[in-house]
């Protein structure tokens, strides 16, 4: 299978836009961030000449894009159990767990899902220059379920074109705090970083456009009578802690969120109730519609049968 992408020759047909931008859009299985590291690079040019990504474009003129072969990083593989949804020679589907963390970073230098993944498929390669472990999408943390991850570049850069479409079916299952009212509806508030806290997301009014629908499958009471609400939750846009933000924002944050959830006393949550139950895709070569499903993970279904079923409001 022939992998590696050729060099791409845009005329631009429009003038006034960052180059940044017009490449990004014009070439959909390229990311912003990557289309940015690139230009950095000198690997996009426009006229012949070497520009910043700020850079406005005037109609008539013509861009190379050229991604270079992939430099090896240095990654530990390390031979952590996975959960196998579903693999082919071209992707691999998993269940993440909760508690692990997707990538290396400050305080998680091993044990990560890159960590995991680099072990069970060794020579995987990404876009921009890099050997990336074909990481397509994220998870907190603290959340469990349906994670893609592209077995070589081609397969990656189409992966993530999906997303960036907003073409994928991302549906959670989720449990919050209260009696949500309605049994459906649709937050359409935008998310942004927290100017107080930069480690959190916020609602913001200067945000970028966030939706999240949901559906009401089951009210409950715990011991103790306090209320809540599971939901079924699909994903319209995707951004960093969406669904915890918007309903934390609604006032029916997480059950277990200790980040957005409202102060108050101990409960006996693992964890963030927030499972990526289902995942709707298309095979990256052959374009074959996918879907895939991860049952609600041992630590949240025997949280949740602690609780009572509400039978009404």
């Amino acid at each position: 299978m022939n992998d590696e992408r050729g060099p791409e020759l845009l005329t631009v047909t429009r003038g006034g836009e960052r180059v940044d931008r017009y490449v990004a859009a014009a070439l959909a299985d390229l990311s912003r961030t990557a289309v940015q590291r690139l230009i950095e690079a000198g690997a996009i040019t426009v006229n012949g000449s070497a520009v910043q990504v700020s850079h406005k474009m005037q109609a008539g003129d013509v861009i190379f894009v050229s991604v270079p072969e992939p430099e090896p990083v240095a990654l530990l593989a390390e031979a952590i159990p996975l959960d196998v949804l579903y693999e082919d020679r071209d992707m691999l589907v998993i269940s993440k767990a909760a508690g692990m963390v997707v990538h290396p970073g400050a305080g998680h230098s091993g044990g990560t899902l890159v960590n995991a993944i680099l072990a069970h498929c060794p020579d995987l390669s990404g876009v921009g220059g890099e050997i990336r472990p074909g990481i397509v999408h994220r998870l907190d943390r603290n959340t469990s379920g349906v994670m893609v991850v592209a077995k070589h570049d081609l397969a990656l850069r189409r992966l993530q074109a999906q997303f960036k479409r907003r073409t994928v079916r991302k549906r959670y299952t989720a449990l919050v705090v209260g009696f949500v009212p309605q049994d459906d509806g649709m937050i359409e508030a935008p998310i942004g970083r927290d100017r107080r806290h930069r480690q959190r997301m916020a609602v913001r009014g200067d945000g970028k456009p966030s939706r999240t629908r949901w559906h009401v499958v089951t009210r409950y009471r715990d011991a103790d009578g306090r209320r809540y609400t599971l939901l079924d939750v699909q994903l319209l846009t995707g951004r960093t802690h969406q669904i915890r933000v918007h309903f934390s924002w609604m006032g029916y944050p997480l059950a277990g969120d200790a980040v957005y959830g409202l102060s108050g006393p101990a409960t006996a949550w693992p964890r963030q109730f927030l499972h990526s139950r289902e995942l709707e895709i298309d095979h990256p070569v052959s374009g074959e519609p996918l879907r895939f499903e991860a049952p609600l993970p041992a630590d949240l279904h025997e949280a949740l049968g602690t609780l009572t079923e509400v039978m009404s409001l």
